[in-house]
């Protein structure tokens, strides 16, 4: 067998030919803010590394991106590159004391079109402070009414806010829904993948009927596909079946160089930009772009 006929040829190649495509492409800004919920209440489904690396994607293709870190790890706030140690103002004083985003946000040292509102362990017991010292009718509305407070007070838009929130469907990921006007879901190519959807899907279907009716389910995305399985590729075409409108083309695959981007405080799309990781997280934010262009988004 020679080089040009081998396998790594025809990934090498494929790759070349995605990465100019992805050059040539000058995905739409949208007409208004789009606030993005990126939620699964199943944890290890490549949230945080979705949002994070689709941040940096759009970021690349021109997008001034918000990214609020709604979960306690902080581990969006580690991979782009910001300061989130205890006594650092973040998210937990937004919500708990009233602070406002601007003096929280940061910018990220992965590219200076986003911004970060980070996350401290402190935001572990931010649900437990709500509860007992806020008002209950403002529960739900606490990090809406603060992000629309900062996006008005900013000179210049916007384009996309995303939020990562933590894996459950407690009163932290409620305030996401109830802030955002979409839902992205990363579903992984493996076994019990949408065991616990119809969950969420309710939960959807309630902050819709009571307190946010303008949110919807938009996007879908495929992550961890590994092609060597026939698993991966049934789940995906169960996902397909089931949700055709809201599920992307572009699928991530499992790549050692994803996985290994936050441990340098980066994203893949920084960290190695021709990797396979990177191509397909820089062809979802073009897809994301385009099909809410399409949708009036």
């Amino acid at each position: 067998m020679n080089f040009e006929s081998s396998p790594i040829h025809r990934e090498l190649a494929d790759s070349t030919r995605r990465l100019a495509a992805i050059r040539e492409q000058t995905p739409p800004k949208p007409g208004r803010t789009r606030i993005i919920s990126v939620s699964n209440q199943k944890g290890g489904v490549g949230k945080t590394t979705s949002t994070v690396n689709l941040a940096a994607a759009l970021a690349v293709k021109g997008m001034k991106v918000l990214v609020i870190d709604l979960d306690p790890q902080g581990n969006a706030s580690t991979a782009l590159g910001v300061a989130h140690h205890e006594g650092i103002p973040g998210i937990y004083e937004v919500l708990t004391e009233g602070k406002p985003m601007a003096e929280v946000v940061q910018k990220s040292t992965e590219d200076d079109k986003i911004t970060v509102v980070p996350a401290t362990i402190d935001l572990a017991g931010a649900e437990i402070e709500i509860v007992t010292s806020i008002e209950q009718l403002q529960w739900h509305a606490l990090l809406k009414n603060a992000l629309h407070t900062y996006l008005a007070s900013i000179q210049g838009n916007v384009d996309y806010v995303l939020i990562d929130c933590p894996p459950s469907l407690g009163l932290l990921t409620v305030n996401a829904f109830v802030a955002a006007t979409e839902v992205l879901l990363p579903i992984q190519c493996e076994y019990y993948a949408l065991e616990g959807l119809s969950q969420l899907l309710r939960n959807i279907e309630r902050i819709q009927a009571s307190l946010n009716p303008e949110l919807v389910l938009s996007t879908i995305l495929l992550t961890m596909y590994d092609s060597r399985t026939k698993l991966a590729s049934q789940v995906v075409a169960d996902v397909r079946e089931h949700f055709p409108a809201q599920t992307l083309d572009a699928i991530i695959p499992r790549n050692v160089r994803v996985s290994e981007a936050p441990s340098f405080g980066r994203t893949v799309i920084t960290h190695e930009p021709s990797s396979p990781g990177s191509i397909a997280y820089l062809e979802a934010a073009i897809e994301i772009a385009n099909k809410g262009a399409q949708h009036g988004r």
